[in-house]
């Protein structure tokens, strides 16, 4: 079984190796585009289009393949918050952010062949995080490092923003980008996953 993850970010590619999971990697290129309401089915179905871009490839290759599309959203106040702009954007952002808590909503598609058969499997983990008050100084501080600048939400919890986090329920990873845990058992219970 040949294991690909559409995903250039270097968040999810350590992720994916401390989950055990020997993954090449070849980023999706496509637009980040979805017509869904539903933050959750906007979540997958972002992942299903990079899976889908990347599986083109693999379909021309004689074997099983497994392509795992992935993309993490911010929910807040049920506005889907993107990458930021630029960093005034990223300010703006940060100032709805904190003070209370939003939802990280990471979509994973695996989409896959086994044998003659060709298949989909799609999930949307949620995960609740709660963001210290900030002052202007602080929320400059911290854009003027650059972290914010490619990440939903505009911010890291893994890096430099750690510390104006107040609260987090649920999967730590995939508020980095990626539900590791859930992501195994889900290839596992589908015997994606190369025999050990």
């Amino acid at each position: 079984m040949r294991i690909i993850l559409a995903s250039g970010s270097p968040r999810r590619r350590e992720l994916i190796q401390q989950a055990g999971i020997p993954a090449k990697i070849c980023p999706a290129r496509g637009k980040e585009v979805s017509t869904c309401k539903d933050p959750r089915d906007y979540a997958a179905d972002l992942a299903r289009h990079k899976a889908e871009e990347v599986a083109e490839g693999e379909r021309e290759i004689p074997g099983n393949y497994c392509v795992i599309g992935a993309d993490t959203i911010v929910v807040s106040n049920r506005t889907i918050l993107g990458k930021p702009r630029d960093r005034e954007d990223a300010r703006t952002i940060l100032r709805s952010l904190q003070g209370h808590g939003h939802e990280v909503m990471t979509g994973v598609c695996l989409l896959y062949r086994k044998g003659e058969e060709e298949r989909a499997l799609s999930f949307t983990e949620v995960s609740q995080v709660t963001v210290c008050p900030m002052t202007e100084e602080e929320i400059g501080r911290y854009v003027s490092t650059g972290e914010a600048d490619d990440k939903a939400g505009a911010y890291g919890i893994q890096g430099a923003f750690g510390i104006y986090i107040a609260k987090i329920e649920g999967d730590y990873y995939n508020i980095v980008g990626l539900p590791i845990a859930r992501l195994y058992h889900t290839m596992r219970d589908a015997g994606l996953l190369p025999e050990s």
